[in-house]
């Protein structure tokens, strides 16, 4: 449990500081050109995954806050909790915790990782959720491809 919580209030952490300093120094729809490939376009995040159901962030603060104590259960109480799922889960529960972080604080998610020149993609995402597919993506790997361990 160390290491998962370590890694998850390091990534609370830094996904907070994201979104503090997008928040205190580009106004709200505005855009700044980091690098040719990535503009930081500060917007406000009422809803839920891809900017649907906006207004209802409620909805997905609960279910967010719900998930990551789902987690942090299957954690404590399982007895065959593997190295990488410490590691993975650590990372998803700290963008969770993060975007949780952000609607309390400023009301709403701050997104601002604006990536330019793909096609047909238009989303505005932020740090947390970089690291919530950080974690999400090497645990289906792993989960599908790693051979079964009998305990």
């Amino acid at each position: 449990m160390f290491l998962f919580s370590t890694i998850a209030l390091a990534v609370l952490a830094v996904s907070q500081l994201g979104s503090f300093l997008v928040n205190t120094n580009i106004p709200i729809g505005t855009t700044v050109e980091w690098t040719p490939l990535v503009h930081l376009t500060h917007i406000r995040n009422m809803g839920g995954v891809f900017g649907m159901f906006q207004g209802q962030g409620w909805v997905f603060g609960l279910f967010s806050i719900a998930l990551v104590t789902g987690l942090i259960v299957y954690l404590l109480k399982s007895q065959q909790v593997r190295l990488y799922e410490y590691i993975c889960f650590g990372f998803v529960a700290g963008g969770g915790a993060s975007n949780i972080l952000d609607r309390l604080v400023y009301g709403s998610v701050i997104d601002f990782i604006n990536v330019q020149g793909i096609p047909y993609w238009h989303y505005i995402f932020n740090t947390a959720d970089v690291m919530v597919h950080v974690g999400l993506w090497p645990m289906l790997y792993w989960s599908i491809f790693s051979p079964s361990q009998e305990h």
